[in-house]
């Protein structure tokens, strides 16, 4: 770990004289390359200055605990001493999460793709309770979201919804909601009043540049329809709708959203690309399976991870165990105290796996 921080340092002290050279902004991509690296190696430098800091003022203070003679000083020089050891510990512990590598993926924007699963017309309306939680928080967060493909319902369901949220660190706030979200209540379309269970599937895909995803076109069958659902100008007018398989993977992708054809068809690519994306990176990290069972949830759609009582007003994230009576405030958006807890819960596995 120290010597980690000994090289995160001295990377620090060189970013700090490369930031000041002119040169440095005539290679955009270069200069934000280093401006994102050293924005990120400025936290850990704080976090060591304030390290020293405290250190300095608790050997003053021991000083002073052997050295005063008036009683009241030195009471007060030992309370001050053991406010400044726990001080010590919350920057330190602070440091040792910054000093854990960090996933080249979490700066990715992401497609979200929700789905309806058993509940009929009750798990579509909650797919639309989803995607307005997730739309809320983008928005206090300042990230952009962009619906690629719906297939809405008569009662203002969505069978699925597939959107892209754009904006800083977007897939490390977001990476832990994929799986099966379980949702208990009185449908509206209960008249009895019974409390019925169902469930949706939420996939998180880390969008894929079209330099780090090869696809090519005699790889792909494209097909054009008219486009379906309730209502809309251009429903069953136009071919606009567009379907895309890759033959090598199977994997197929239906966007209609848009009335234009072309702006479909890049709307599917760009799913597509996704979904390539997360394939191979499964593929390349197997060999990781094992330990990813032991973090925050395997990231596997089947999983249940997350139950939403109405009744009861509460929600449980079964990964960490976590329950909190405030499920009226997060299905508004309300959800950084549960995001921040998983962050925390998947930091402190992974510091351990490199303690060991």
């Amino acid at each position: 770990m120290n010597e980690r921080l000994d090289s995160l340092l001295r990377r620090y002290n060189e970013l700090t004289l490369l930031i000041q050279d002119p040169e440095l902004v005539k290679d955009q991509q270069k200069y934000r390359d280093t401006m994102r690296e050293y924005a990120q190696l400025s936290e850990i430098a704080s976090a060591q200055k304030e390290i020293e800091g405290l250190s300095a003022q608790m050997e003053e203070t021991k000083a002073m605990v052997q050295t005063e003679k008036d009683s009241d000083m030195r009471e007060l020089a030992r309370e001050e001493l053991r406010e400044l050891e726990l001080r010590i510990k919350d920057a330190e512990d602070k440091l040792k999460f910054l000093l854990i590598p960090k996933d080249p993926l979490d700066e990715k924007n992401i497609i979200m793709e929700i789905r309806a699963g058993t509940g009929g017309e009750e798990a579509a309306l909650f797919v639309a309770d989803l995607f307005r939680m997730y739309s809320r928080f983008a928005e206090t967060k300042g990230w952009k979201f962009e619906i690629m493909n719906v297939n809405e319902t008569n009662l203002g369901g969505f069978k699925e919804i597939v959107f892209s949220v754009s904006g800083k660190n977007v897939y490390e706030n977001l990476r832990y909601e994929s799986g099966v979200h379980r949702v208990q209540r009185v449908p509206a379309t209960e008249a009895s009043g019974r409390t019925h269970t169902s469930a949706v599937t939420v996939a998180v895909l880390p969008e894929a540049d079209e330099t780090e995803v090869e696809i090519r076109p005699e790889d792909l069958r494209i097909d054009v329809m008219r486009a379906g659902g309730p209502g809309g100008q251009c429903v069953n007018t136009t071919d606009s709708a567009v379907r895309i398989t890759h033959i090598p993977s199977g994997v197929v992708v239906h966007c209609q959203d848009e009335k234009s054809q072309i702006k479909n068809k890049a709307k599917a690519m760009r799913i597509l690309r996704a979904r390539i994306y997360e394939l191979e990176a499964a593929k390349a990290h197997s060999e990781r399976a094992e330990a990813r069972k032991n973090q925050v949830g395997s990231g596997d759609r089947s999983e249940r991870i997350r139950t939403y009582n109405f009744p009861q007003n509460r929600l449980t994230d079964h990964r960490i165990n976590l329950t909190l009576y405030k499920l009226d405030l997060i299905i508004e958006g309300d959800v950084e105290e549960l995001f921040d807890a998983l962050k925390l819960s998947s930091r402190e596995e992974m510091l351990r796996a490199t303690a060991s």
